[in-house]
């Protein structure tokens, strides 16, 4: 099953020519998560591949930056004809703004839009895996969202099968299904369980216990890092986390491989990941459009792609902006 990160904008509250606002795109399989959904978002994604028929919709909090892309995706798909239902999930809050919004903005649908205002504490089940809610430190009820996978059943050893007597066919499917046959049990001939794939996505946020519980031994944590520790006064009061601190977390998580975003158009993408690689050095800061492929851990680590592009451009302007939300 292909699991993958696609970063579509990944700038905190002002874009800059290299960067657009919140988006992040999750692919599991056939299933197409949205997480945020920034101003711009929709041409993010169509300049970077096509915009894919998203499945469900995930608002880590109802900051402007992390949500006012969508009624203009929502419209555009209804232009193309979408018939398959999209579910928005978000913080209490999220059924009101999207009512208002299609009140006033996008009006009527040809497909069905639903809207599920979430609990801290909240699982939403998927065919294989489950999306936690995580919540996080920020200004306002804010979220972090966490994928884990179901674990999947150790190797199945098929010579020892033949050895112990099971013949090749039916009866090897019951036994990798559980089932006793001809008195050989599953545990006889079926490697130790392997553990499912684990992504953790932080949204905006302070450093925070349930984020370092969460993501022990993940796979990819997905961090912002909107300042340099040298404005950790300023991160502290914002509700957001300095490069180092993500880096810090990340190495007392255990995690694979840390990937940081919300970057503030104050800094050059450089500093930032120079800061967290003294730290942890499996630390990439991905620019628009790079993803990361997440293999099965025993098939390797996750990998991080960035596609050549003419235009871009990772530097620190000349005007400062300073992100607060």
């Amino acid at each position: 099953m292909d699991l993958s990160i696609h970063f579509a904008g990944t700038a905190g509250s002002v874009p800059s020519a290299a960067r657009g606002l919140p988006a992040t795109l999750l692919r599991h399989g056939s299933d197409k998560l949205l997480i945020d959904c920034g101003e711009g978002t929709q041409r993010q994604l169509i300049r970077q591949g096509g915009l894919p028929e998203i499945t469900e919709v995930f608002l880590t909090h109802l900051h402007l930056d992390h949500w006012l892309g969508l009624p203009g995706m929502l419209k555009s798909f209804d232009l193309r004809d979408r018939t398959t239902p999209l579910t928005v999930f978000g913080p209490p809050g999220t059924e009101r703004l999207l009512a208002d919004l299609q009140r006033t903005v996008f009006g009527r649908l040809k497909y069905r839009l639903n809207v599920t205002d979430l609990e801290g504490d909240a699982i939403v089940d998927f065919d294989g895996y489950e999306i936690h809610v995580l919540r996080v430190r920020h200004r306002g009820e804010a979220y972090g969202y966490a994928l884990f996978e179901h674990d999947r059943p150790g190797r199945f050893d098929a010579e020892l099968a033949r050895k112990l007597g099971v013949e090749f066919g039916p009866d090897f499917g019951r036994l990798q299904k559980g089932e006793t046959v001809n008195g050989v049990a599953p545990e006889q001939v079926m490697g130790e369980t392997r553990r499912g794939r684990r992504l953790i996505f932080t949204g905006d946020t302070s450093p925070c216990d349930m984020i370092r519980e969460t993501a022990a031994n993940a796979d990819v944590l997905v961090h912002e890092a909107t300042f340099l520790d040298e404005d950790r006064e300023r991160a502290h009061e914002t509700g957001h986390s300095t490069a180092r601190q993500a880096a810090e977390l990340a190495q007392d998580a255990g995690v694979r491989q840390l990937a940081l975003t919300h970057i503030s158009t104050r800094y050059a993408g450089r500093q930032i990941r120079e800061e967290a690689q003294a730290t942890f050095a499996n630390t990439v800061v991905p620019h628009d459009g790079d993803w990361i492929d997440v293999p099965f851990p025993e098939k390797g680590p996750p990998e991080h792609h960035r596609p050549e592009r003419p235009d871009r451009q990772d530097r620190v302007p000349t005007t400062k902006t300073y992100s607060n939300s």
